[in-house]
């Protein structure tokens, strides 16, 4: 029990659950899928969590000897030592070859291609990068958000407009929630040499406006699926769905504007709790008028 609870820590369960819901929902708006196949969206699934457990695998293997300086990672498997480092690098191997097989196999190559480059992107060029520019945050968001495009080619088999649209939504999204998780974690980033803040001061005014502008940014971003063909507003579920998404934007950037004002660890923390209830809100308003 002890094993398998390392493992699931390994792979970072509810992160990965959340990139993969991300991919899932891209994959239900491709304009091919035209009913819900279960088996083929388990399959999406599988193959998403083993690609994305794979990449934060790497990650922990790579970080362990600074993970187990900070307080919030210190108690992971490989940084303290219950597990060795040639298991998290078999694990990460063999969940990460089967996932890209499982997206190549039962979708296509191109969404197992993205899917192998956004594994590459994370573990090898974000990773590293933390240590020595605040621009891995910028290259972070490209594999962060990648799983849209990943979906959307597993059901459209092809890279086309509504898929990039996607990416630009979960792209922006991360800006705002990743430099609230480093406002609250600062003093532990800066103790492990990381540089995930804009201002190398930390967090200040500038990091806080960031927050806004990012925010400011997704209102545009996020209603562009009814104007490229994704979605529908044209009737009364439409309609709701629009003003579910503009809803969501106005209470991150309500959240983003009070970390502004107030500067403190509390709103860096409301922001990022809200920026965890705000991508789903909003994926799961574009599905439901699904063009």
């Amino acid at each position: 029990m002890n094993k398998i609870k390392d493992y699931l820590q390994l792979v970072k369960l509810s992160l990965s659950i959340m990139v993969v819901f991300s991919s899932v929902i891209s994959y239900l708006l491709a304009p091919k899928v035209v009913e819900y196949e279960w088996v083929m969206i388990g399959l999406l699934f599988a193959g998403g969590m083993l690609v994305t457990g794979s990449a934060n695998a790497i990650n922990q293997v790579v970080e362990k000897d600074t993970d187990a300086m900070m307080k919030r990672t210190g108690k992971r498997p490989v940084a303290a030592g219950r597990m060795s480092v040639q298991e998290g690098w078999a694990f990460a191997i063999i969940t990460g070859a089967l996932g890209v097989f499982i997206l190549g196999y039962y979708f296509n190559w191109l969404s197992a291609g993205l899917a192998a480059f956004s594994l590459f992107l994370y573990a090898f060029i974000y990773t590293p990068m933390k240590k020595v520019s605040s621009m891995a945050v910028l290259m972070g968001a490209v594999p962060g958000a990648l799983p849209c495009l990943i979906g959307w080619a597993a059901g459209d088999d092809r890279l086309s407009l509504g898929g990039w649209v996607l990416f630009g939504i979960q792209f922006l999204w991360q800006f705002p929630h990743f430099w609230a998780i480093a406002w609250i974690a600062h003093s532990d980033y800066s103790t492990a040499g990381f540089k995930l803040l804009p201002a190398e001061k930390g967090p200040t005014k500038f990091t806080a406006l960031q927050t806004v502008i990012y925010s400011l940014l997704l209102f545009p971003v996020t209603v562009m699926p009814y104007f490229v063909g994704i979605c529908n507003y044209n009737d009364v579920v439409g309609m709701v769905s629009i003003g579910l998404i503009v809803l969501a934007n106005i209470f991150m950037l309500t959240r983003s504007t009070t970390l502004y004002a107030k500067m403190d660890v509390s709103s860096a923390r409301k922001v990022m709790f809200g920026s965890y209830l705000y991508l789903p809100v909003v994926l799961l308003a574009l599905l439901m008028s699904k063009a």
